[in-house]
């Protein structure tokens, strides 16, 4: 029997991204978020959840642009630390290290070492109660050849990317290849007899 847990957001996984943004100094900013998902394939889009209340979110706004950076299982603490300080006190770069690159194509950085990142230009902003979604349009995809597949495409096994659990708050690794999608399910039936 299944037990009634209440209206929560526990919709398990999401993803740890990292979003980069310049501020209005033109320093370059990254948040971690968890409210996030692609919400379009044409054209291709995803779509980031802030409150107002964040740095990231005065970015984004006055820029009209963000990036998202995947983070794995190799840079699980230091997107955790992104989550935890705000890029109004401080440098995140600068404590963690890591190196801010710029775009060509949209007015935010992306994370050098971070082996995946989209290149997004706003599109749309809903607000929704506490939370307000970015709707980006994705305009490149920017992955390390490690984390390349022999069909050009990101492997997840090479990537290794984290997930995260609402409200219990912990961070997870996706686990074992099950199969390829849109087949390993084509020879099941339902009986009529049930």
């Amino acid at each position: 029997m299944k037990q009634s847990l209440g209206a929560k957001p526990l919709v398990f996984p999401t993803p740890v991204w990292v979003v980069g943004s310049y501020d209005q100094q033109d320093k370059p900013n990254i948040m971690t978020i968890a409210w996030g998902g692609v919400c379009c394939s044409k054209p291709p889009c995803l779509t980031i959840s802030l409150r107002k209340v964040t740095y990231t979110y005065g970015c984004i706004t006055a820029r009209k642009a963000f990036t998202v950076n995947v983070s794995t299982e190799q840079d699980v603490m230091l997107a955790d630390y992104c989550g935890i300080a705000s890029g109004k006190t401080a440098d995140k770069f600068a404590a963690t290290g890591l190196t801010p690159v710029k775009s060509t194509l949209v007015d935010a950085p992306y994370i050098q070492e971070f082996a995946l990142a989209a290149e997004c230009r706003l599109l749309q902003t809903v607000k929704l109660g506490l939370h307000t979604m970015f709707i980006g349009e994705i305009l490149d995809i920017k992955a390390d050849e490690a984390i390349l597949g022999p069909d050009g495409l990101p492997d997840l096994d090479k990537l290794r990317p984290v997930a995260f659990g609402p409200v219990i708050r912990t961070y997870h690794g996706l686990g074992e290849y099950l199969g390829p999608a849109f087949s390993i399910g084509q020879n099941v039936e339902q009986s009529d007899d049930k």
